[in-house]
């Protein structure tokens, strides 16, 4: 049986939008695209390498779908761990508007219904580790339904202000446990957590 994980880049202040560049995700007029290029460095590149070699498969997204496929397919360096990851290995896109004629990269499977059991049987089909990467949407679709298994969280030192966040209004209250921190030479630190049951309340 797999387990699913969830690799997200989070600001301070819990934004998740647009993380690669100034045009990558605009929706709702968000302007500050791209924060995260100012802290990459080679000891980030070796944590994301890292979290990358045991993948045995991707789940994504429609609109990270796209953005990967529109860049991965072509970077042919066999010394790329990601590449050879996000070329070798199958993928599973979640979209209704996607059909399967236009997902063309290698190895991808389209679901387009019935999104919390598909998964549910991916996660008891599939042995090793599936790999949700951004796709926030889908993210908060299945950390509704209890489906991620650990959440990884690369923080960066930036406060943006606005922009879609991966813990927004109507999240499930749920409780975690720290399994693990990592920290770049710029300051992005990687917060690894398990789902340790609901979130517990009390006073003072």
């Amino acid at each position: 049986m797999a387990e699913l994980t969830l690799t997200t880049f989070v600001t301070l202040d819990g934004v998740m939008q647009a993380p690669g560049g100034p045009m990558e995700d605009t929706t709702g007029g968000f302007r500050h695209g791209g924060w995260t290029v100012p802290y990459w460095d080679a000891d980030f590149g070796r944590l994301v390498d890292e979290r990358f070699r045991p993948v045995t498969g991707f789940l994504l997204g429609r609109r990270t779908y796209e953005i990967f496929a529109g860049y991965w397919p072509h970077q042919k360096d066999p010394d790329n761990v990601v590449a050879a990851r996000l070329n070798g290995c199958p993928k599973w896109v979640v979209s209704t508007t996607l059909t399967p004629e236009r997902a063309h990269w290698q190895g991808t499977t389209v679901i387009s219904s019935d999104v919390p059991d598909a998964v549910a049987g991916l996660k008891a089909d599939v042995p090793g580790e599936i790999q949700i990467h951004g796709s926030g949407r889908l993210a908060q679709s299945l950390m509704a339904e209890g489906l991620i298994d650990e959440y990884r969280l690369y923080v960066f030192p930036v406060v943006i202000g606005d922009g879609r966040r991966l813990f927004g209004e109507g999240a499930v209250p749920t409780g975690f446990q720290l399994v693990g921190t990592e920290t770049t030479s710029k300051d992005v630190v990687l917060h690894t957590y398990r789902p340790a049951g609901p979130a517990a309340f009390g006073s003072y």
